[in-house]
């Protein structure tokens, strides 16, 4: 059977044919993936990132227009593999990764020493030097309405009930939360 019969089986809700498909690619996803790296990651990442654009070549592949399964496939495996290493080599989400916890309003440095993962006395002074930039940048470096903004984003409240309460609009919100994120940016221990 064509890959292009099983993809007909498998669109009609065929998960047999589906199965087939997908173990017979999965030779082509283990190929495409050799050649990459993945920042923070390993081959089985790559992999499976592989294995989500094959499936999307199944769920979106058009026998209309002048192209195989196959190199729709390969197509749809190797673009999901270069979104993957390029947004693992961007460190876009570092500084969610490497911040200090927003839980405690006032960033109460007994919690955060007595986390137990700072044993080193060198490491408890830098955290403490770096809560308090991380403070300075707060009390000094936003505006009443984004540090209005802040404390009830910190408290969970969606954007649409921080703009009730502070009487703007939603736009204005997500406004001031960017600003918010640009400043705290600023501040080198998000860097």
């Amino acid at each position: 059977m064509t890959d292009e019969q099983l993809w007909q089986r498998a669109a009609a809700g065929d998960t047999v044919a589906e199965e087939q498909l997908v173990n017979r690619y999965t030779v082509t996803v283990r190929m495409c993936a050799r050649p990459f790296f993945l920042a923070g990651g390993d081959s089985e990442d790559l992999i499976q990132e592989g294995m989500f654009g094959l499936l999307s070549a199944l769920r979106h592949f058009d026998p209309a227009k002048d192209v195989t399964f196959k190199t729709y496939a390969e197509r749809c495996i190797n673009t999901r593999l270069v979104t993957a290493v390029r947004t693992a080599a961007r460190f876009k989400h570092k500084p969610l990764n490497d911040s200090i916890s927003f839980e405690s309003p006032q960033f109460d440095e007994r919690q955060i020493l007595s986390q137990g993962n700072l044993r080193d006395p060198e490491e408890m002074v830098i955290t403490r030097e770096l809560t308090e930039e991380l403070q300075s940048a707060l009390d000094t470096g936003l505006s009443k309405l984004e540090r209005q903004v802040l404390d009830q984003y910190l408290e969970g409240l969606s954007y649409t009930d921080i703009a009730e309460k502070c009487g703007i609009s939603v736009k204005s919100v997500d406004n001031a939360v960017q600003r918010i994120r640009r400043k705290l940016a600023a501040v080198s221990i998000w860097r």
